[in-house]
């Protein structure tokens, strides 16, 4: 048994606790004062067991650097070109038990598995002479029905392992092997396994930041502030577009590399009569490719034009299937004009061949608001409600009751089930605390069908309307951008933006795909959902799985197989409690719903009012139009085959191979365009060869 001892600086220790026993199997992990003790036999076979650093970052995964500079769940490797390893057998022999892991693991990783250490066996001296590695799905799944909550886990009791004993000389000799998995292997999605490593210049870094107790993380490991808590300049004040000498120069060495990478690198600037550059827009080759699984609903951030913002950096985002932000186009503004952002709008409506998002989300703009009408004056438009909400001590500090008018505006915006409540419960508090004065708080009421959730849930938002502030780009640009972040410098960290959230999508589509979360029910709809929808969509199915218990129905109205069924859901608000009452109207023959908290229209997931009348029906399966595409996860859309602008030699194969047949088809199409005879040989060639390959024509 060895002790670690890990110097924590000021890193959370509640959370480092949870890191470390996901991580580590098995061990010990426990809180005395300053620092966490460890206390494992993993390491004992180790040539250094000095822990230099541990780092945990932002999803709670952990990277232990020991002195000898390697990852105890070992590094990310990638055998593709390199000789291949030959598959265990009985009688194979080893010098250490490093070295039958550091084997088995590379094998894993070349025929796309990951690897557990599962049991091992000393004698009556405590000598190591047994031990077993095991794949990671080893584990059987178990039902959690009983449970409120259910885990997420890939154990499919597969069988796959190897054991070994420890021979009279010291090494270490293959005693059983079993080859067979019984789930499917993945050689190319290696790069989702933990096995990671931090680059030297990584590791200098984090050493340095340790030292100081103020912890600011840069790149792999940097969590940086976002966030302007000022006001928002005045419309149309002109703003430095590229305060920092050198910034011209920086920004077209970018935009040549981009180009140089990707032709499907987008970008146009907008100059004034002198020639000098007031505005510029760009976009990556994947965030166009994004953009037509994901572009229906958009969110323009303007939060980093504030006077406290260096960078006047204004990002497109948009949510994928994981519910993740994704980047849907960048600008650079020197002012917040009507001019600006019809510019800005008209360009991306290039950038995206002239598509428009289907709804729009922005700040409280008057400016922003005349672009979108004149651009797209037929997409659904409303504000960031977190904007809206994050306004009211700024508009309201000066109250002698502050907090708890506060409290009472929130309850009335977000907790209101109905359009006459949400009026009802505003009077109140209007006329409670003396308000009716307040210019602020009669604009937003008169503008309420644009930022009010009652108001805005009939139309599909991807679930963007709640008071967090998930819906911009705080989420994106976490530990990227900050206030006092360059022009310069955002760019020089562009490809490690980009990287990292293609990595966690990634990441996110392999345990989709290869881990789920158990069922809580035996109800066959909540089985249809964990098949087909991302793990982060389905345990949002599940929450509403969990909120039916509150709710019991009445029947209102029947006739020719229509119902009308009235569901009253026992609610908290704060620390009170009340009765909401909705009505689901259900069509037996074709089996439609539809509620009036407008749950699915506004987010795509079945509500609980609407599951507890599927659920008394006894309806086994819901039709395919409740279940949208846009949250599945057994879906190959092109975003996932465009390789990401960053130089990395270790990228998904799927994705170079799709990237060298796109150039291949491109100078095919380039060469037959002129001449109407060749392009129709060619696109004949096309539908023979979607023919061969079992593509429907």
């Amino acid at each position: 048994m060895t002790e670690f001892t890990i110097p924590l600086g000021c890193l959370p220790l509640t959370p480092l606790l949870d890191a470390i026993n996901d991580f580590f199997t098995p061990i010990q992990c426990y809180n005395e004062g300053d620092v966490l003790l460890l206390n494992t036999q993993l390491f004992t076979e180790m040539e250094s067991t000095r822990i230099d650093m541990l780092v945990v970052e932002e999803e709670g995964v952990c990277d232990v650097n020991v002195g000898n500079g390697e990852c105890q769940q070992g590094n990310e490797q990638h055998l593709e070109g390199s000789e291949k390893l030959e598959e265990p057998k009985v009688g194979m022999v080893f010098s250490s038990q490093d070295d039958v892991y550091r084997y088995y693991t590379n094998y894993g990783i070349q025929q796309g598995f990951r690897v557990n250490r599962r049991s091992t066996r000393c004698d009556d001296y405590g000598i190591l002479r047994y031990f077993t590695f095991a794949c990671s799905r080893e584990k059987k799944r178990v039902s959690t029905s009983k449970n409120r909550y259910s885990n997420l886990t890939s154990g499919t009791n597969c069988q796959a392992k190897i054991r070994t004993i420890m021979q009279c000389d010291g090494s270490f000799k293959l005693s059983g092997v079993v080859l067979e998995h019984n789930h499917p292997l993945t050689p190319g999605e290696t790069r989702c396994f933990k096995y990671k490593k931090l680059d030297q210049d990584a590791k200098t870094r984090v050493r340095q930041q340790s030292r100081t107790s103020d912890i600011v993380q840069t790149g792999i490991c940097e969590t940086l502030m976002v966030g302007d808590k000022r006001s928002r300049n005045n419309y149309g004040q002109v703003k430095t577009l590229m305060p920092e000498e050198g910034d011209a120069a920086v920004l077209q060495n970018f935009f040549v590399k981009m180009q140089t990478r990707s032709s499907n690198f987008f970008y146009v600037m907008d100059m004034d009569e002198d020639c000098t550059v007031r505005n510029i827009f760009w976009a990556d080759a994947r965030s166009r490719a994004a953009y037509e699984d994901f572009g229906d609903v958009v969110t323009l951030d303007t939060s980093n034009l504030g006077n406290k913002f260096v960078m006047p950096l204004v990002p497109f985002v948009g949510v994928n299937h994981h519910g993740q932000a994704i980047l849907l186009g960048c600008a650079l503004l020197s002012n917040e004009a009507v001019g600006t952002f019809l510019w800005l709008f008209k360009s991306w409506l290039a950038c995206m061949m002239g598509i428009p998002p289907k709804a729009i989300i922005t700040d409280q703009s008057q400016a922003i608001q005349k672009a979108v009408q004149t651009v797209f004056p037929n997409v659904q438009y409303r504000w960031c409600l977190w904007q809206v909400m994050k306004k009211t001590r700024e508009k309201l500090k000066g109250c002698s009751q502050y907090e708890a008018i506060k409290i009472s505006l929130q309850n009335s915006v977000c907790e209101s089930t109905s359009k006459d409540e949400f009026e009802d419960e505003w009077r109140k508090v209007i006329e409670k605390y003396g308000l009716h004065d307040n210019e602020w708080l009669k604009e937003l009421y008169v503008e309420r069908h644009r930022w009010v959730p009652i108001y805005t849930k009939e139309t599909f938002w991807a679930g963007m309307s709640t008071a967090r502030r998930s819906e911009s780009s705080c989420a994106l640009f976490n530990g990227h951008v900050n206030s006092k972040t360059t022009l310069k410098q955002f760019l020089e960290q562009y490809d490690n933006l980009i990287r990292s959230k293609v990595e966690k999508e990634s990441r996110a589509d392999y345990e989709s795909l290869y881990s789920r979360y158990d069922c809580i029910t035996h109800y066959e709809i909540e089985k249809q959902f964990q098949e087909v929808y991302t793990n982060k969509k389905f345990k949002e199915f599940q929450e509403e799985i969990m909120g039916k218990l509150y709710c019991y129905t009445s029947l209102v109205k029947e006739g020719d197989s229509i119902f009308v069924i009235q569901v009253t859901e026992h609610v908290k608000v704060g620390d009170s409690e009340k009765d909401a009452k909705f009505i689901v109207n259900f069509n037996a023959v074709d089996c439609e719903l539809n509620c009036t908290c407008h749950l699915f229209e506004f987010s795509g997931i079945i509500c609980r009012h609407t599951l507890s009348v599927l659920t008394q029906s006894k309806v086994q399966q819901v039709p395919s139009k409740y279940i949208l595409s846009r949250w599945r996860k057994d879906i190959k859309r092109k975003c996932s085959f465009v390789k990401a602008n960053y130089k990395d030699l270790d990228v998904n194969p799927t994705a170079q191979r799709y990237d060298e047949m796109c150039k291949y088809f491109h100078e095919v199409a380039t060469m037959s365009a002129d001449c109407k005879d060749q392009s129709i040989t060619v696109m004949n060639a096309l539908h023979e060869l979607k023919a061969k390959i079992g593509m429907p024509v």
